[in-house]
């Protein structure tokens, strides 16, 4: 037998024949990331059933020399899913480990498995009048050991911040087999480093996250949502400013999206109706959020915030959601929106991140500098105003040809963004995550230090590179050029 069949019939009788397959039909769905762009392929896909299952699967990896690619929903937007082509990795897949292990009212916290979808853990917490503070369009794939490998941030960092400030405590298997565990999370723990922090947002290449205990917080008795009309991304800044000024404590959401993306949006939903009479350059979803009794004041500020910035024309038009059902609908534009731009044709996606003050100057610089350098393509700019983080989408000329555009004219564009990005002090991945994406740009336009020492916590942690190869991490011949 090769060592690849040693390896196979070792894991199968580890795992069973419902934790460990070879068949290509049940793994061709898993080797192509959500967006389409990479495809690879694997020696086979690994279901794991708890933690242990998976110390002894990447002990037995170690053994064989076998890399492993970890994966929650398949739903991350750089690639840090797909393994490559050489057919050489196992997919370790944490979705059947789907267990919510433990929900504590009381302490207003839940420790749960890797492969907990989002939009259940929210369902969990809001039956026992908690929430868990962190959305986003994928909640119902996405899983929980995801969202921590990539840090993933949403529509509400707003108020309370990306992943990491969502994570009390995490279990996870190193590269040796080794289980680290810090479930339970203490108030005050001095002991050295905070080691569960290093693994969030290293997107599987440090170790494998198979648990996590999260912070719930008390759940919201009401919430109103707003959609207004404006002529420009700086009185989108100037309203998010005044929003800031007067609801610092119920504001959590503020979204921006230009024409473009909504009118995409309206000709991909088929019941999908404008929010506003009239059309306008760019629009604004604001949501505030109001606690047990609060109800009626909240919707009465949120009118009261409308007015006045109607009457000193800071918007053009704006309209309140009715009820629960208006507001879902207002929010389902805004997350339906990658869909919608993915139905159009080729694009390139840029999770950008620039100082709050400049990102309203970045767009109305960048938008036009990209469409004049890039003859035929289109511009726009979406998402999260109120943290410095949009997406900013270059499309496709027409009659691009899918694959070999984003391999020529589209990589020259990224590096033109990502350069104006670099000038403003900003990042090139906001909260989608490195993956094998945008790893040379990291190289590039990364910190030397930071580079180096992230260089050095890999071959300290996993010094024969098998966990989730060739993300993340440049290699050490890739010079950056900061």
């Amino acid at each position: 037998m090769t060592d690849h069949e040693l390896f196979c019939s070792a894991a199968e009788k580890l795992l069973g024949p419902r934790g460990f397959s070879t068949d290509p039909d049940l793994m061709n769905p898993w080797l192509t990331d959500w967006r389409g762009r990479y495809h690879g392929a694997a020696l086979a896909m690994a279901s794991p059933a708890d933690t242990l299952q998976v110390s002894e699967l990447v002990r037995l990896c170690a053994e064989h020399r076998i890399t492993i690619v970890p994966q929650g929903g398949n739903s991350g937007m750089s690639g840090g899913a797909t393994p490559d082509a050489s057919g050489n990795a196992v997919i370790l897949s944490l979705r059947r480990m789907n267990r919510i292990v433990d929900l504590d009212p009381a302490g207003r916290k839940v420790t749960c498995e890797a492969g907990v979808v989002l939009q259940s853990l929210h369902l969990a917490a809001a039956a026992e009048d908690l929430r868990f503070p962190l959305t986003l369009g994928g909640k119902g794939s996405a899983t929980i050991g995801g969202l921590i490998s990539t840090n993933a941030g949403g529509t509400q960092v707003l108020q309370h911040g990306t992943m990491r400030e969502q994570v009390l405590g995490i279990e996870a298997v190193m590269a040796d087999g080794a289980i680290f565990n810090t479930l339970v999370p203490l108030k005050k723990d001095n002991r050295g480093f905070d080691l569960k922090q290093m693994l969030i947002g290293s997107e599987g290449t440090l170790g494998v996250v198979t648990g996590a205990t999260l912070r719930l917080l008390p759940a919201i008795a009401g919430r109103v949502v707003a959609w207004a009309g404006l002529e420009s991304i700086s009185a989108a800044r100037d309203l998010l400013l005044r929003c800031q000024s007067q609801s610092s404590d119920s504001l959590e959401g503020f979204e921006v999206l230009p024409r473009h993306c909504l009118a995409a949006v309206l000709d991909y939903l088929p019941d999908a109706r404008s929010p506003l009479e009239s059309d306008h350059e760019w629009n604004v979803l604001i949501e505030w959020v109001a606690a047990p009794g609060a109800q009626e004041a909240v919707r009465d500020h949120a009118e009261g915030v409308l007015a006045s910035a109607l009457d000193d024309a800071l918007i053009q038009d704006a309209a309140l959601a009715a009820n629960e059902a208006q507001a879902e609908a207002l929010w389902l534009l805004r997350d339906s929106i990658s869909a919608a731009e993915r139905a159009l044709g080729p694009a390139m996606q840029h999770d950008i991140s620039v100082p709050v003050a400049k990102m309203a100057e970045f767009v109305e610089q960048t938008v036009p500098a990209v469409e004049a350098e890039f003859a035929g393509t289109r511009a726009l700019a979406f998402g999260h105003l109120g943290d410095g983080n949009v997406h900013f989408h270059v499309l496709a000329p027409p009659r691009a040809v899918p694959g070999e555009w984003e391999e020529s004219d589209g990589k020259a564009i990224s590096r033109f963004v990502h350069d104006r990005v670099t000038q403003a002090g900003g990042s090139i991945s906001a909260e989608h995550g490195i993956g094998q994406m945008k790893r040379d740009e990291l190289a590039r336009l990364g910190d030397p230090v930071a580079l180096a020492l992230m260089r050095s916590v890999k071959q300290a942690l996993d010094p024969a590179n098998l966990l989730n190869p060739g993300k993340l991490i440049p290699d050490p011949d890739v010079t950056s050029i900061n």
